[in-house]
């Protein structure tokens, strides 16, 4: 019986020109010859389980997708994929738990390689008041719930600045992991409507910093305004499919009003 499943030449021959990298390239830095690469790819020649391994770590091929090179050359998998609630992962769910916390109020949060709520602090659940409740339904797809017109659409006022932001850069994540879902996320958001509010791209948030980072302003129920930058933190050198592709998203005051503001929520929170 044939199938058409692909080769472990097939796949590499893939990233390696995901990665716009030549053969000689790859070659040079994985240290084999581009004649034996060549073989691999056509699949004239039959990689062992470490070559796999060097080439894709080379190419900067996520886990999941090694997983699945090595399976389609006969080997096992080489690396766990586990819920973030497994016991296993209990000492890293309590560091993140941690984290979250300490970032207070400022809000935080930690997501899955499709952008689904695995953890919060409080500081981000007193942002979604008032939100259609049907988007916070688990799974809470985080960027679903940022451009929805029933989510946080309405109240952003940079919304197409921010728009884009997010498009790029779901785009990018796309491209380097080669995931479909991501594919298909992106198209659903750009068919959501432009929020009837937002301004147009001549208003610059960004140029207030210098032009180099994009803020988010979002107006809360009460009419104050936050202004906010946000940064990321994975795990450096993961060996488990869901620790790298975990992300921790950190939310920053970029004024003096959004930092009283953030402090007079999570004091109402804890009242």
């Amino acid at each position: 019986m044939t199938t058409n499943s692909p080769t472990p030449g097939q796949l590499l021959k893939e990233w390696r020109q995901r990665r716009r990298l030549s053969q000689l390239a790859l070659a040079t830095e994985a240290d084999v010859s581009q004649r034996h690469l060549s073989f691999v790819e056509s699949g004239r020649a039959t990689p062992s389980r470490e070559m796999l391994l060097r080439l894709a770590e080379q190419l900067g091929v996520p886990l999941r997708e090694r997983n699945r090179l090595l399976l389609a050359a006969g080997f096992a998998p080489a690396f766990g994929e586990r819920g973030i609630d497994a016991p296993e992962l209990e000492a890293i769910r309590g560091v993140i738990e941690r984290l979250l916390a300490s970032h207070a109020p400022y809000p935080a949060l930690a997501v899955d390689r499709h952008w689904h709520l695995l953890l919060a602090n409080r500081s981000l659940e007193a942002l979604l008041d008032g939100i259609d409740a049907e988007l916070l339904k688990p799974p809470i797809n985080v960027l679903r719930l940022t451009l929805h017109p029933r989510g946080l659409a309405p109240r952003i006022r940079n919304f197409r600045e921010w728009r884009t932001h997010i498009l790029e850069r779901l785009a990018r994540q796309a491209e380097t992991t080669a995931d479909p879902a991501l594919e298909s996320l992106g198209e659903e958001l750009k068919g959501y409507p432009i929020s009837a509010g937002a301004r147009p791209h001549l208003a610059s948030t960004s140029s207030r910093h210098g032009g180099i980072v994009v803020p988010l302003e979002l107006a809360l129920p009460d009419g104050r305004m936050l202004s906010l930058l946000s940064t990321t933190t994975v795990f450096g050198t993961p060996l488990d499919i869901t620790l790298e592709e975990l992300a921790i998203e950190s939310f920053f005051p970029a004024d003096a009003a959004t930092q009283v503001a953030l402090q007079q929520l999570a004091a109402a929170s804890s009242d």
